[in-house]
């Protein structure tokens, strides 16, 4: 019999689709560019679903989330077929969110429709540059043009629509972040996210010897995005229009439970008042402490705007006697502890400070 605390408790889905046409210079994803049976990948998540219902029972799902690799090469019928799969087992009559990412020319306006026909509200466009020269330099399949063209067939549509960028480019400097911003602005997307540049070891970047901006221009650049962007930032890499922020990682950054579907997905699960760390593909999953997960709520959530509920568990974790005495880098309002501007600049360091 299941747990009725277990039953109730809503579980947000990512499910991860590890197909792309080709790997980016910069990409450390889990991916595999190879033309997939889509039959039998789509046979693989339902039978996650099904675990996980038989574990959960049919809880509420607040967010859908489809990331990559590049869902969008996904035809239509297995999309629906997954999201009706979900529906029987779960209860999505309050799912307020279905995201799907894609990449410029895997997306034509009548393929977009029959996503949309199926459940799709929200599409993230993986656009990463304007400039046909970074977008080579990157490893692209796409050009600008192309690009732009899914982003207006998309904003035509009933549906919220979101874009990612990369800045940071060898020899970047504060003048592309303003000549980008004016592009977003031009065009009107009410969500991007706004990524540094990271180089990974074991990526086609990480065997180059490249000319990245140093720290001060990292920092100016990321502050231009705020002074020159017409849009709020509420997260660390994240912008958006009133209405328009992304609920499934809101979700997840505030600390709620999600279920990782596929392979290379990860998940937060909570049965049974225990937190676990989950795996898809495999279907793996191990109990991890209260502290543990505490810690990770913190992280997460010190990355919004908004910043971390102090709830009993991270009140736990929390060096008081540090905060209170740098609050210009992080303060406490009522429930809630959060970076300022100048703490933003430096999370990572201000994490391990933060932590007793």
């Amino acid at each position: 019999m299941f747990n009725i605390e277990t039953m109730t408790h809503a579980h947000n889905i990512y499910i991860h689709i590890p197909f792309c046409i080709s790997k980016c210079n910069y990409c450390a994803f889990f991916s595999r560019a190879i033309a997939p049976d889509w039959e039998s990948y789509k046979k693989q998540i339902l039978s996650e679903v099904n675990f996980w219902h038989g574990k959960l029972g049919q809880i509420n799902v607040p967010t859908i989330f489809f990331g990559g690799g590049t869902p969008s090469l996904m035809p239509a019928n297995i999309f629906g077929d997954i999201i009706n799969y979900v529906a029987h087992r779960f209860d999505l009559s309050n799912c307020s969110e279905i995201t799907v990412e894609s990449n410029p020319g895997t997306m034509s306006a009548q393929k977009l429709d029959d996503f949309i026909k199926c459940g799709l509200s929200r599409l993230s466009v993986g656009v990463q540059s304007f400039d046909d020269d970074e977008l080579q330099f990157l490893g692209r399949r796409h050009d600008a043009e192309c690009a732009i063209k899914i982003l207006d067939m998309a904003m035509q549509k009933n549906i919220r629509v979101s874009a990612d960028f990369i800045y940071g480019l060898p020899n970047h400097n504060t003048e592309n972040i303003i000549c980008l911003c004016n592009q977003i602005n031009k065009i009107g997307l009410q969500h991007v996210s706004m990524y540094e540049l990271t180089i990974e070891k074991n990526t086609p970047f990480g065997q180059m010897n490249l000319n990245m901006p140093d720290n001060n221009t990292m920092a100016d650049m990321y502050l231009a995005i705020q002074d020159h962007l017409n849009l709020q930032r509420y997260e660390v890499s994240n912008y958006a229009a009133p209405g328009h922020t992304c609920r499934h990682n809101q979700n997840v950054w505030d600390g709620a439970p999600y279920i990782g579907l596929g392979h290379g997905a990860h998940g937060r699960v909570f049965m049974n008042n225990t937190w676990f760390e989950q795996s898809g593909g495999d279907i793996k999953y191990n109990e991890i402490s209260n502290k543990t997960r505490a810690v990770e709520k913190l992280m997460t959530g010190l990355r919004t705007m908004r910043g971390a509920t102090i709830d009993n568990d991270v009140k736990n974790v929390l060096d008081f006697d540090f905060i209170n005495s740098h609050n210009g880098l992080v303060k406490i309002d009522g429930d809630k502890i959060y970076a300022t501007d100048a703490g933003i600049l430096i999370l990572d360091d201000l994490l391990v400070d933060i932590l007793r």
